[in-house]
């Protein structure tokens, strides 16, 4: 098995749980399988501490400079995703890291940073619901689906709000590793996955 490198992006007013619920589906995923599915670590854009929604403090493993090149991008979502959005080399370094990346994931309006790295044009892409009139604004031409939790487009996959992402995240780990290790990682987790509506 080839282990997957996870990037988890984070950033100040980064939504917790949007960083928080993937880093636990993937990381418990890895430890029930003798660590080999995926190395999971966090990436900001400098070394120092971000301050997370409501002033939690994380320190990334990485910096946008010198991380290794991911697998599989999870790009979290939170009110910090409005400065960001405007953040050129944030921009660029999502862009560029999709173009190697198997697969890139957003939680909540993670979604928008996706759009302005044109990476939604001409697809199906959902947020929280908050914002889907700023999604429909800043990506005309990506039709936004609202009545369900994460919507998988192949390469690129995004959720709506905050626990759609464990949802989305246990989705790729059956997507990838098959439905008896994503019912494994759920039931160590506790966690029971909303599959009626995805």
């Amino acid at each position: 098995m080839t282990t997957k490198k996870v990037a988890i992006f984070i950033f100040d007013n980064a939504e917790v749980l949007d960083f928080a619920g993937p880093f636990e589906v993937f990381s418990v995923t890895s430890e029930l399988n003798n660590y080999e599915p995926f190395e999971v670590y966090t990436v900001a854009e400098k070394s120092t501490a971000i301050s997370a929604r409501n002033g939690l403090s994380v320190n990334p493993d990485y910096t946008i400079l010198n991380c290794p090149k991911p697998d599989i991008l999870i790009v979290p979502g939170g009110i910090g995703t409005r400065i960001l959005m405007n953040h050129q080399p944030i921009i660029d370094w999502i862009k560029s890291c999709a173009e190697t990346a198997e697969l890139v994931l957003s939680v909540c309006t993670g979604s928008l940073l996706l759009a302005k790295a044109s990476l939604l044009e001409g697809l199906e892409a959902t947020t929280h619901h908050r914002a889907f009139d700023l999604l429909i604004e800043i990506a005309p031409n990506t039709t936004v689906v609202k009545d369900r939790r994460f919507v998988d487009n192949g390469k690129i996959i995004t959720s709506g709000g905050i626990s759609a992402g464990i949802d989305m995240s246990l989705y790729v780990v059956g997507r990838l590793l098959g439905k008896e290790k994503a019912d494994q990682t759920a039931e160590q987790m506790e966690y029971k996955q909303l599959t009626a509506n995805c």
